[in-house]
């Protein structure tokens, strides 16, 4: 079965943890899950969110095991029953990936929904895409053409680049992870949204 979240049903699972909760926690979108929220894609298979401070990350996977989630492969969390995972990547990491700031720094996200104790955020339009074409996949690059056009008005294309080769710059594989952002703006050229 081919199970995937919308944003309705995302905030009542959300909802749903905010009970358990006695502690503020921010959690920022990344990934499809910021996408689907932001309205780019209509649902999302797995969700995934950042919890920038290590102690609400540690506070936050405490309580989702109390009420019957499970580790699963790296950060996933699982419930039971449930078809999705949760990705929770803790500081400031999207699976392998550090973002240059914290995504809580004044910028670096757009506020989204607060309920009494979690506090919903999307990560921005930069770090959203740099990350994705970090890890490069087909669904990757889809997703940021599908951004890029969305948000085409309030995207600087000569920003983004200079922002991907600065995170790209302390990675690993940097040789082999620059070809994504040529790719990039070569798909942006062939839809008309990039000079």
């Amino acid at each position: 079965m081919d199970y995937r979240l919308n944003k309705e049903w995302l905030f009542d699972i959300l909802g749903e943890w905010n009970r358990f909760l006695k502690r503020k926690v921010h959690l920022i979108a990344c990934g499809g899950t910021a996408m689907t929220l932001l309205g780019v894609k209509p649902s999302t298979k797995d969700v995934d969110f950042m919890v920038p401070k290590l102690k609400e990350h540690t506070y936050l996977t405490k309580q989702l095991k109390a009420i019957g989630y499970s580790r699963t492969i790296g950060s996933g969390w699982k419930r039971d029953g449930e078809d999705f995972r949760f990705d929770i990547f803790n500081g400031n990491r999207i699976h392998t990936t550090e973002l240059l700031a914290s995504p809580l720094e004044e910028g670096r996200h757009s506020f989204l929904k607060e309920f009494s104790y979690l506090y919903i955020g999307i990560l921005n339009d930069y770090d959203l895409i740099s990350s994705k074409l970090m890890r490069g996949t087909r669904v990757d690059f889809e997703d940021c053409l599908s951004l890029a056009e969305a948000h085409r008005a309030d995207i600087d294309m000569e920003r983004l680049v200079h922002h991907f080769c600065e995170m790209v710059g302390f990675d690993v594989a940097e040789h082999r992870l620059r070809t994504n952002i040529d790719h990039f703006l070569e798909l942006l050229r062939e839809k008309g949204l990039y000079d």
